[in-house]
């Protein structure tokens, strides 16, 4: 177990928070499964606290102590090193006990304080791109992780804002974050097709149809890795219902993507 960036190609999944019942346990499995099954290295992520949803009485999750407990034990049955979220400072020292890797959210990519507070656990971090901002401006975000201590770091793509409910993926950006950072550069998947305040009641939509083609492209245009939320049933997922994958069908778009990896690399 433990988790490195430099085994590459990699896939991060898992559901979008840890909900009530076996959604958690059963993604883990069928990552499990994809783990030996495609020889790739596979990190499961889920989120305790969803810090930023866009209604006041959206579904945030379980909360720390819960949910590290629900990481701690789908981490023990299925082998799979763990990901999750942080997003206040005083998080940091207790999720790095359980989680593998410290994930800094979007939202989050020029908090100072946080991203120090993450580096000085050691662990590896992933800092996701703010929706707002150029590959060159994350420079800023993964000088201040190293210089507190953390042992890796990776920067996601996860799509910059095109007007008021959309996002656009460039696919440049995998080279140019790569040169701007020194860091492996991660591609997500899920949510890149989301549409921000698109959905029913003000919730986030998403166009789900558009994940395969956006894996493909990103694939040959040189990410090292994948990160795609997944669920058994997503149209009743309780976060992020319209852009989270099928998990039954995850394991065929995982091995189609990797075949793309493999060729755009010959």
């Amino acid at each position: 177990m433990g988790w490195s960036f430099g085994r590459t190609p990699f896939l991060i999944a898992g559901p979008c928070v840890i909900e009530p019942g076996d959604v958690l346990p059963k993604v883990a499995e069928a990552l499990a499964r994809i783990e030996r099954d495609l020889g790739i290295p596979v990190c499961l992520k889920a989120s305790f606290d969803k810090a930023n949803r866009s209604r006041l009485t959206a579904n945030r999750g379980p909360g720390l102590d819960d949910g590290l407990r629900a990481l701690e034990r789908a981490r023990a049955s299925s082998g799979l090193p763990v990901l999750t979220d942080i997003h206040e400072v005083q998080q940091a020292a207790a999720v790095a006990q359980v989680a593998d890797v410290l994930q800094i959210p979007a939202f989050l990519c020029r908090q100072t304080d946080l991203l120090l507070a993450a580096g000085r656990t050691g662990k590896p971090v992933n800092i996701k791109k703010g929706q707002w901002m150029e590959a060159e401006g994350m420079r800023g975000a993964v000088e201040k992780v190293r210089s507190a201590g953390a042992s890796e770091v990776a920067v996601t793509e996860r799509g910059t804002f095109f007007g008021y409910g959309d996002l656009v993926v460039d696919m440049r950006n995998f080279v140019r974050l790569r040169q701007a950072t020194g860091a492996p550069v991660i591609f997500d998947a899920t949510h890149a097709v989301q549409q921000p305040g698109q959905g029913e009641g003000g919730a986030s939509g998403g166009q789900r149809d558009f994940i395969p083609p956006l894996l493909a492209a990103a694939a040959a245009a040189g990410a090292d890795g994948f990160f795609l939320e997944t669920h058994p049933d997503p149209a009743r997922a309780l976060s992020d219902a319209a852009t989270q994958w099928p998990l039954d069908q995850l394991a065929e778009l995982v091995g189609q993507t990797l075949d793309i990896w493999g060729r755009a690399r010959v």
